[in-house]
């Protein structure tokens, strides 16, 4: 079986697997060291380095960079610092909880600077105007794939205020889709080109959401004044969830406030900037004080959601958990090296077969890819302690020889315990491994399998390849 099987594929795959073995090494160069989660004080950074303050806006926590404190070191109304997101830095800081600095050069990571990425829990954006460097994108997704917290605040299309040609709606679609780190949809979500003049968003009934109900307050609407919502695409991030919608909007469509993850770390969108506007500001800005707009409830939004992304109240990027679990990996022979072990497999599915190449070292899973109708199954059983947040992840790359782009003809579908996580198809090629994570919290207390399930057609073979697993608690 094993030996049929490498030689219908090596004719498919073989240039394929040749072009891995630099996507791999790519990939690896990024994964840095993880930020050190939140304890006792989370550390925020708000951005500053991107036209924030470009035109009629004023993003900024004070004019005290990168330090705030240095503007007034105890303060206890949103004028003692200067900005636009006053309101929102001095409401952090008097938490005592929180330590808040404003980047005003190129986001770094893994390097020596004070607001090296790698300093904090939580990365803001409140509108950027201008478009992210390459570098600066491999530093923001791996310090979220890693575990830190994203932030990203829209405005509607057309706002850019700093006439580069460029807006926030298309700056932070370009850090989701052109990075050298996952390019395929990461978070799940796509920032919609839309000008949506004005109204209240409400937040969905779910009792036990963090940044619904969080330490700051129960949220129950938003305001929209010009902005914009995003479009959820749950088939490429089963963890992206809508949790404010536009008027007569739910499901993927007309999310104006959405939560995700990628990695380790956490990600929240929010629509419009209007709405952490306190309306304070440097002289010579008009602004809205959308953070005490009576009919929403946007400050309770903002902090919650801030809390949530750092892990304050929470044990990290899963979330769900007590502060009670070890951290700790827990799938066995998670990247394939010891060969038939721990996982239960069809035979020939863990291989060292040179047609397609590991991620890392020499081993991986290889379903299917035979051109004939084939079932390949990849599973093992885990035990999550109750408890903790867990996170599933995995390495996957998919080739393959049909040439249809609308018709499924071969799908790989992931479960965690009775959960369908994903399913994957030959629509779904791409040229290189790319990063998913799932958030398995759900599952804590119980032992679930989990489970790969590749099905094949009877022609044309698709290849799913999967390298580099993980089921993290913490």
């Amino acid at each position: 079986m094993l030996g049929s099987r490498r030689s219908r594929r090596r004719l498919t795959t073989a240039l394929a697997g040749l072009g891995l073995f630099v996507t791999g090494a790519a990939l690896q160069v990024t994964t840095a060291a993880a930020p050190a989660q939140a304890a006792t004080t989370n550390r925020v950074l708000f951005d500053d380095g991107h036209a924030e303050e470009a035109g009629n806006a004023d993003w900024i926590i004070s004019t005290s960079k990168p330090d705030p404190l240095s503007q007034d070191s105890s303060p206890s109304s949103d004028t003692d610092w200067t900005g636009a997101l006053s309101s929102w830095g001095v409401a952090l800081q008097k938490t005592g909880d929180y330590s808040l600095k404003t980047a005003t050069s190129a986001l770094t990571y893994g390097g020596s600077s004070t607001t090296d990425l790698s300093n904090f829990d939580t990365l803001v954006l409140p509108e950027p105007n201008t478009l992210f460097t390459t570098a600066e994108k491999t530093a923001i997704m791996t310090f979220v794939q890693n575990g830190g917290g994203l932030f990203m605040i829209s405005d509607h299309t057309g706002a850019d205020r700093n006439s580069d040609g460029e807006d926030a709606v298309e700056i932070l679609n370009d850090l989701m889709t052109n990075n050298s780190v996952d390019s395929t949809d990461p978070f799940g979500f796509s920032i919609d080109t839309l000008d949506i003049s004005s109204g209240y968003p409400a937040a969905i009934s779910d009792s036990t959401n963090e940044v619904l109900n969080g330490a700051f307050g129960t949220v129950t609407k938003s305001l929209i004044a010009d902005g914009t919502t995003a479009t959820l695409k749950p088939a490429d991030n089963a963890n992206v969830k809508g949790l404010v919608y536009r008027s007569g909007y739910s499901g993927n469509t007309g999310a104006f406030f959405a939560t995700s993850t990628f990695g380790s770390g956490r990600v929240a969108f929010w629509g419009d900037s209007s709405p952490i506007d306190d309306g304070t500001g440097q002289s010579g800005n008009t602004l809205y004080d959308g953070w005490n707009d009576t009919g929403a409830t946007n400050a309770a939004l903002a902090l919650n959601a801030t809390a949530w992304l750092a892990g304050d109240g929470s044990s990290g990027g899963g979330g769900g958990g007590d502060g009670t679990c070890t951290a700790a990996q827990l799938l066995g022979n998670q990247g394939f090296e010891s060969g038939n072990t721990t996982w239960t497999a069809s035979s020939g599915v863990i291989t060292n077969s040179s047609s397609e190449a590991a991620r890392t070292g020499s081993y991986k899973a290889w379903l299917d890819g035979y051109g004939t109708a084939t079932t390949d199954t990849l599973s093992q059983a885990v035990t999550i302690p109750s408890g903790c947040s867990a996170t599933l992840s995995f390495y996957l790359h998919i080739d393959t020889a049909e040439t249809t782009t609308s018709t499924a003809y071969d799908k790989l579908t992931v479960t965690a315990g009775s959960t369908t996580l994903a399913t994957y198809s030959n629509l779904n090629a791409a040229s290189g491994y790319v990063l998913k994570s799932f958030d398995v919290s759900s599952l804590a207390g119980t032992t679930a399998t989990i489970k790969f399930s590749g099905v094949e057609g009877s022609t044309l073979q698709t290849s799913f390849v999967i390298d580099d697993t993980a089921l993290n608690v913490s």
